[in-house]
């Protein structure tokens, strides 16, 4: 029988997270990059997102300065809406909000026959201020994100580009790398809401220190 040590609630996480730092022997991502892909594994008990979260240049920096500045998170799941810690986010004058169940959305998508993600990007776009796109499900939204952009309609402060699956998932996370948005994307078929607020939290509680 493996042995099993009781370990008090406060204290899981410390153990946890002092777990993942010794599996990953010494290795280290950058001062600003580390606590995020840390949380990350922590979150999916995966070890590969050590290897396929990308991260533009500055991005940590950037979205740091957008949440300061009372962003908006925009999220493609409820799940990845509920995962934000909404309390810190709100102390900086900033909100969660996802819109894939609002009435408008889902009467628009049917209308034009498209997925509620893409209408939900665009009805991002009426945000005032600073946005931070949190993708964890819907490659749509991310490939509308990109055109968005190059309309001149949006200027994400960061896109993390998290969705999990098959069907264009690699090629829409590609399409974000190869921008010039600011971005933190898993590279590859992995990710999911959770990875999504996952990396919202890690933002969040580099604020909160």
């Amino acid at each position: 029988m493996p042995e099993i040590k009781i370990i008090k609630p406060m204290d899981i996480e410390k153990r946890s997270f002092e777990i993942i730092t010794e599996r990953l022997n010494g290795r280290t991502f950058g001062p600003d990059k580390d606590d995020i892909v840390k949380r990350v594994i922590h979150t999916s008990a995966d070890f590969d997102y050590a290897d396929n979260l990308v991260f533009s240049e500055n991005a940590v920096g950037k979205a740091l300065d957008a949440i300061k500045n009372g962003a908006t998170i925009v999220t493609d799941t409820q799940m990845a809406w509920s995962g934000i810690n909404k309390k810190i986010l709100s102390s900086f004058g900033g909100e969660a909000v996802c819109y894939m169940s609002d009435e408008d959305v889902a009467e628009e998508a049917k209308k034009r026959g498209v997925t509620r993600a893409i209408v939900s990007m665009e009805k991002a776009c009426k945000n005032k201020g600073e946005v931070i796109f949190a993708i964890g499900n819907a490659p749509t939204a991310l490939i509308r994100i990109h055109e968005l952009v190059q309309e001149g309609k949006l200027k994400p402060s960061l896109v993390i580009g998290v969705p999990v699956g098959f069907v264009n998932v690699v090629e829409s996370k590609e399409l974000i790398i190869e921008s010039d948005i600011p971005h933190i994307v898993a590279r590859g078929n992995k990710g999911g809401s959770n990875v999504a607020a996952a990396i919202c939290n890690a933002l969040l509680y580099k604020l909160r220190r």
